[in-house]
Order: C-alpha cells, then structure tokens, then sequence
C-alpha cells in the first residue's frame, strides 16, 4: 500500500478501516453526560452509564468535520443527543432535538454553511434525523355556560396550572375543533356559533405566546362536532362532524396555519368524536355518534403526510363527546364521554395507534371535555358537563394515569376545544 494514512484505525480483521482524512481522533473515551467538541477531530463517546450530549461550536466555517463514536454499543439504551449551538442541522434550528439511538453508529457530519448548517455524511436518516419538539404549554378556548356561548380562553403553562379567563377573541362558539401546528402554535376552526347563525368555518390562530388571532374567513364545509389532531409533526388536521347530516370530510393545515378545500371522507360519517396524535407524526380519529343513540367505537388513523385510513374496528366502550390529550412524547388518550349517561372510562392510544381496552375512570364522569398536552410529555382534560357545567380537570402523567379532580379555574364551560403551543417552558 502507497499514500498517507491520517489518523485511521485498525479493524479486527487487521484491515486499515479509512476514516475521514485530516480527522485526529482524541485517545480519552468520554463517559461523561457532556461533551464539547472541536472540529478535526474524532470521539469516542461511551453511553454505557449515562446518556451524552454533544455541544458542538458555535461558530464553523465550511468544511469543518467532526466524528462521532458509539464506543460501547450502547447508544440504543443511553442515547447521544447533539446540541448544535446555534447553528443549523440539517437546515432545522437548534430549537430541534438531535438524537442518535442506534448501537454501533458513527456520526460524520461535517458543516456546509449557514443555510444547512451541520449535515451528516453518514447516519440513519429516519431514525437519527432532528425532531420537533414537543409543545410545553396549553389552551382552552370557547365553548358554551349556562349564559350561551364564549370566546374566552384559559393558559394551561407548563406544569399543568390552569390560568384564569383571559378575555376572548373571534366569534363566540362552541363544538369546534383545535390542534398545534408549525411545531409551537395552534389553530381553532369550525363550530356552531348561535341560533341564526349555526355552522361556521372561520379559524383562529393562536401564537407561540397563547395570543389568540382575530377571525379568518373559514375555508371548507361549515360544521360543528367535529375534531383535529397534528400530523407530520408541523401540520394538522379537521375531520368529520355534522352539518346537520354526518360527514367524514376533512381539512387539512398547512405549517403555516393555512386551512385546506375539503377532502373527501373516508370511513363511517360520525360526529361527537375524538382526535389525537401519536407517534410523533401520526394521528387519530375514534369512537363518536352516527346519528340518535348510535355511538360507536371505530377509529382512523392518520399517516404523516395526512391521509386518512379506512375505519379499524374499534376498541372499548362506544362512546360520543368524549376528551382526548397527548401524553408520553408520542401516545394518546380518549377519556370522559357518554353513552347512555356520561362516563369516566378512558383508553390509552400507544405510540403506534393501537387503542387498548376501557381502563377504569378517574373523577367526575362527565361529556363535552377536551384536552391537551402540556410539559413535553403530560396532558390535561378539562372542563364538560355532568349536567352541570364545570371547569374541574384532571391531569394525565407522562405514563398516561389519569389523576384525581383538580379544582377548577375560571369559568365552567362545556363544548371547549384545546391545543398545545410553544416549545419554551
């Protein structure tokens, strides 16, 4: 063999294993939870104890390159996160979370300029690539009290507090529909606004600080009783409700909080029901009212590019008017509702939308809840009516127990729509 080698290393076999050249690996393996690392050079990083997060600069010029280890095998059990110091990765700021959970990798990337940012050379792209994070705070906004309906709207902040009533924005309504999008904002469309009046479709956008927006010309079919979930991790999307006649139709949204002409339904027409995502990207439409005292429990899943699936046979207790939350990262929960008097049962969703079996309720039995997640990984149902209206709720922890009643703050309403907003506690 003829050439320089630079800083390459010895397979088992004997083999020179080549490396990227000019890269100077650093002889101390790294067990510590941090590292901040230069770029020319290599590292082995050992997760065996505890995970590792990686600071890289922050500042880099075109070209620079750094080599990432997985010394033990053990990123599958303790991961290495990347945090990329204000600069881009992959083209996604440094807002995003970067994770390396696959044993035996090794991280190459090198810097292409501020655009892009750091771009690996080699890595898993589907498991490795940056994830939005997850929403930290909530809202609760709309509904209907014993007065008629309210455009109110209650802060849910990152540790579950529920805020008092902050004066409301848009057409007072009910029975509309809410779900993040653009990874840190909110969107609440559609809903039934009064006597007169009756189905809208206007929306209302809802910032990364909770401020929600004056109404937008609704875009679709004007209906109430439907239900939204986020999908592909920045988007979301309106499904099914009534119009007086059930429909399976839906409207999706864009990052950018634009709302989408109808798509055609599929599955069974149905309203009254529930919507929440899953698996990071995914989401859920389940159980719900075809129509008098028919409830069902069927549920669609959602992929992450927004299409709809054929109706899957349904788990648990048939069921309308029931509250969902995300909790865990990556699950669901339908909780609450009503079927032949309202109910406190609840089924889990898992991380790849499979709805399990009725678990015993918690709290007050009651219909017209909804929810949403707050913290990164918990949720929260509040609000409905036992036949009477409330604004007690109950809090889900990250591993989806539904806690004891909450006393409730600001005004008791039922018919309220909920959603996640901001990544920032």
């Amino acid at each position: 063999m003829s050439g320089t080698v630079v800083s390459n290393v010895f397979r088992t076999s004997g083999v020179i294993a080549a490396t990227a050249a000019g890269i100077s690996f650093q002889s101390s393996v790294v067990t510590g939870t941090t590292l901040s690392v230069e770029a020319g050079k290599g590292y082995f990083i050992n997760t065996t104890s505890n995970i590792c997060t990686v600071t890289l600069p922050s500042s880099a010029a075109a070209g620079d390159q750094i080599v990432l280890v997985d010394y033990a095998r053990t990123w599958g059990t303790n991961s290495m996160f990347i945090n990329s110091n204000g600069l881009n990765f992959q083209g996604q700021a440094d807002t995003y979370v970067v994770e390396y959970a696959t044993s035996g990798a090794t991280v190459n990337i090198v810097y292409s300029g501020a655009s892009k940012g750091w771009t690996p050379i080699s890595d898993d792209v589907v498991t490795d690539a940056p994830v939005q994070p997850p929403t930290q705070k909530g809202i609760f906004a709309f509904g209907t009290d014993n007065s008629g309906n309210t455009n109110i709207s209650n802060l849910v902040s990152s540790s579950g507090v529920v805020g008092s009533d902050v004066t409301g924005v848009g057409t007072s309504r009910r029975y509309l529909g809410g779900a993040s999008y653009g990874g840190d904002k909110a969107i609440m469309a559609f809903g039934y606004a009064a006597d007169g009046v009756n189905y809208v479709s206007m929306s209302n956008l809802i910032n990364n600080s909770g401020v929600v927006a004056t109404d937008v010309t609704g875009v679709g079919t004007s209906r109430d009783q439907l239900k939204a979930c986020g999908y592909g991790g920045d988007k979301a999307i309106f499904g099914y409700g009534t119009t007086g006649s059930k429909t399976a139709a839906t409207n999706l949204v864009n990052s950018s909080g634009v709302v989408s002409a109808d798509v055609s339904g599929v599955g069974t027409a149905r309203s009254s029901l529930g919507a929440v995502s899953y698996g990071g990207d995914k989401g859920i439409f389940a159980y719900g009212s075809t129509g008098g005292a028919t409830d069902v429990s069927t549920s669609n899943l959602v992929s992450n590019l927004g299409v709809v699936s054929a109706d899957v046979t349904g788990v648990g207790t048939a069921r309308d008017n029931m509250g969902t939350a995300s909790y865990g990262g990556d699950k669901g929960i339908f909780a609450y509702g009503n079927h032949d008097g309202n109910l406190n049962v609840s089924n889990l969703v898992s991380n790849t939308g499979v709805v399990a079996a009725d678990v015993s309720g918690v709290g007050t039995a009651r219909r017209l809840s909804n929810g949403t997640g707050y913290g990164g990984d918990k949720g929260i149902i509040r609000g409905g009516t036992s036949n009477t209206h409330t604004a007690i709720s109950n809090l889900i922890s990250n591993s989806g127990v539904v806690a004891a009643d909450t006393a409730g703050v600001g005004t008791a309403l039922s018919g309220q729509t909920a959603a996640g907003y901001s990544t920032s506690a």
